[in-house]
């Protein structure tokens, strides 16, 4: 009856609770005991269980799958979401992109360091106790007695901290010290202040504005009409570039499976890239960035790949972008795209390239994929930053790709960041919803209709108590329940020994 067993794993996600982590050190600010998260052991995932996950402020480190406890822990993780079809690049990402551009179009190389996009980003987990796979894997026992489920009584049918980057259009200011005299010249206009030029030069480019859309309708000129529109974000990433660059530069997608070809032939070399930059710009020991180290977070995943007939042509599941020059890796891109999202899991480059800005170019070209996938599959439209961290400044750059909504902790809605900074300035803990009124449409209501997978069979929790009784599991499964919520609780199969 192995059959049964492959059906059930290819329909369910299996986890394993971990339970909450108190008192570990920070990587956002440094405290040796202030972070304070709730995680569990993901032995398989369908992508739609991680989109809703991460729809409720979890994130995945390898198999660890894990989720801040907001009002306990020191610096509370927002998760962030951009809209990718409404993004429009800065001018920030815009030099980015030109400075990337010139570098292969001529071999300019920029001598400072500018914004880092993801580099330094704590990876969730990578050196703590407590989240080693588990002892004995459930999924490796004897299968012959699996049962399917069948309605019963008890149910019913149902991701571099970055240094925040300088604004480009912040105004430099010298101050000058005024020489003694007698007072303003009656030769000259009046002073003015500059609010009220700058407001006086917007009126006039208005003017010139709706003269020249009068002009337009009386003289239609389509070229002149066409540079008007604004570039899109596609075209700043290929502007300037010759057709015979002096540097080549090509992005691969592959998926994270030791059964692809593609992945096979690059894993020595990305596995290299990865601990060379470790080292380098995270301050890693060997010990801690081996090959074990790199397949354990950035290769295993629990995501089951899988290809539908209204989802992407590359499908849904775990990839690595990997970026190409001139015939080696140079940066690496840890993906996973999902029914509704891509998100970011993870960045690693050559610090060689730290000039180049590779943090912000990758989440640049990462926008511009999702952009691309969204023309295959309509709703997948929005990219996946992993972690807003507004107590953290170095953190907050990612505030910059707009426009963005941060997750509520409370109710589990999305809400404009515009909206969210001015209580999160007050308040590192923030209830960002300002309805009152707007609860979580999926807080657990039913405990007995939890899923768990004991002894080889699929049961709801209410027959599993009754199976076990004297069982004093009961406030253990309604905490992972109630941060799961109601929806994913029947879907996911919680493992009991």
């Amino acid at each position: 009856m192995r059959h049964h067993w492959l059906h059930i794993k290819e329909m369910y996600s299996i986890v394993e609770l971990k339970g909450v982590k108190f008192g570990y050190r920070c990587g956002y600010c440094g405290n040796a005991g202030g972070k304070a998260s709730y995680g569990m052991w993901s032995h398989t995932m369908t992508v739609q269980d991680y989109q809703d996950l991460i729809d409720r402020g979890w994130r995945r480190s390898g198999k660890y799958v894990y989720k801040p406890l907001m009002n306990k822990t020191c610096c509370p993780q927002y998760t962030i979401r951009c809209h990718a079809l409404n993004f429009h690049p800065s001018k920030t990402h815009k030099k980015t992109l030109k400075k990337v551009n010139r570098f292969l179009s001529k071999g300019e190389m920029p001598v400072e360091k500018h914004d880092e996009g993801r580099e330094g980003e704590p990876m969730e987990s990578v050196h703590e106790e407590g989240v080693q796979p588990p002892p004995q894997d459930p999924l490796k026992i004897d299968h012959s007695d699996v049962q399917d489920i069948s309605p019963s009584p008890d149910t019913d049918t149902a991701n571099s901290a970055a240094p925040t980057t300088p604004r480009d259009d912040a105004e430099k200011t010298t101050a000058v010290t005024p020489k003694p005299g007698k007072g303003a010249d009656p030769n000259r206009p009046l002073c003015r202040k500059a609010k009220d030029l700058r407001k006086e030069r917007r009126l006039q480019k208005e003017q010139q504005k709706q003269q020249e859309a009068v002009s337009s309708s009386v003289n239609p000129s389509p070229a002149k009409s066409s540079s008007n529109q604004p570039k899109s974000l596609e075209e700043f990433i290929t502007e300037s570039l010759p057709n015979d660059p002096l540097h080549r530069l090509e992005v691969r997608l592959v998926p994270v499976s030791f059964e692809d070809p593609d992945f096979l032939a690059s894993y020595e070399q990305s596995a290299a890239l990865y601990a060379c930059y470790q080292m380098t710009v995270h301050g890693d020991a060997p010990y801690e960035c081996g090959e074990s180290q790199f397949k354990r977070f950035l290769c295993d995943s629990p995501l089951e790949a899988e290809m539908a007939p209204d989802g992407p042509d590359v499908g849904y599941g775990s990839f690595h972008q990997q970026y190409w020059l001139d015939g080696r890796i140079v940066a690496v891109g840890v993906l996973d795209i999902l029914p509704f999202c891509v998100s970011s899991v993870y960045l690693y480059y050559h610090p060689d390239f730290s000039s180049l800005s590779l943090g912000t170019y990758s989440a640049l070209r990462e926008i511009a994929f999702t952009r691309q996938l969204q023309q295959q599959s309509p709703k997948l439209s929005f990219y996946y930053l992993g972690f807003y961290v507004h107590s953290c400044p170095k953190m907050r750059y990612k505030g910059q790709y707009r426009p963005s909504d941060l997750l509520c902790p409370e109710s589990y809605t999305w809400v404009p960041i515009e909206r969210c900074i001015p209580r999160l300035d007050i308040s590192a803990y923030s209830r960002l919803n300002e309805n009152a009124r707007a609860g979580d449409a999926h807080a657990l209501k039913k405990l007995g209709r939890v899923l768990v997978l004991h002894r080889r069979t699929v049961m709801p929790y209410a027959a599993y108590a009754r199976k076990r009784k004297g069982s004093n599991d009961e406030k253990e499964v309604e905490q992972y329940a109630s941060l799961v919520g109601q929806t994913c609780a029947e879907r996911i199969l919680l493992y009991r020994a």
